[in-house]
């Protein structure tokens, strides 16, 4: 099993980073965020490797961190998530806010997901809520990921900006209830900053 795979930014994708290690390219699928963190190309990456086999396919996916790895082992433990799934939870959703979605039983917000529909999310909460429950320490405060944030996150990402720009956006609007328009405009005024 391969366990992390380190090498030089050769090309990547959508969902994807080609890595160049030992004069092989490895195609590893990553989430988002991995991709958001991406050094230029040809600078050197470091992923924690998950390899998915299957009858007639071999998949690489990487993660920027072992606790993002072992929640992409736990969202593949649930019957009917996929790797191409979990991969688009933890693109969507960073981990902490996923696990915060589960604890908390957001069906709603976990729906939002693609590729993620009402009764799929609602199976994720019964099968990892308590797993996920026992993971957070009690009393820390765990970030909360509202419906207008999702909305905010769908309309920057459209605009062009990466997830962790629009989470960084996030964080820096007041947190009273405003229109979705007066939201994007006060966040599209924070990049200008």
């Amino acid at each position: 099993m391969l366990a992390s795979l380190s090498g030089k930014v050769a090309a990547t994708g959508e969902d994807f980073v080609v890595i160049k290690a030992g004069g092989v390219g490895f195609y590893v699928s990553v989430p988002q965020t991995v991709l958001d963190s991406l050094p230029g190309p040809g600078m050197e990456l470091t992923v924690h490797t998950h390899l998915h086999v299957r009858e007639n396919d071999l998949a690489l996916y990487g993660f920027g961190s072992r606790e993002d790895l072992a929640l992409f082992r736990l969202l593949l433990g649930v019957s009917g998530i996929g790797p191409k799934v979990a991969l688009s939870l933890l693109s969507f959703l960073p981990r902490d806010r996923l696990q915060a979605a589960i604890a908390q039983e957001d069906v709603a917000m976990l729906a939002r997901v693609p590729g993620i529909g009402p009764k799929t999310a609602k199976k994720l909460v019964f099968d990892l809520k308590d797993k996920i429950a026992a993971e957070i320490m009690p009393g820390e405060p765990q970030p909360v990921l509202t419906e207008a944030d999702a909305d905010l996150i769908a309309a920057l990402t459209s605009l062009g900006y990466s997830v962790s720009e629009a989470q960084e956006a996030i964080r820096s609007l007041p947190r009273e209830a405003l229109a979705l328009e007066e939201r994007v405009r006060l966040a599209l005024a924070y990049f200008t900053l």
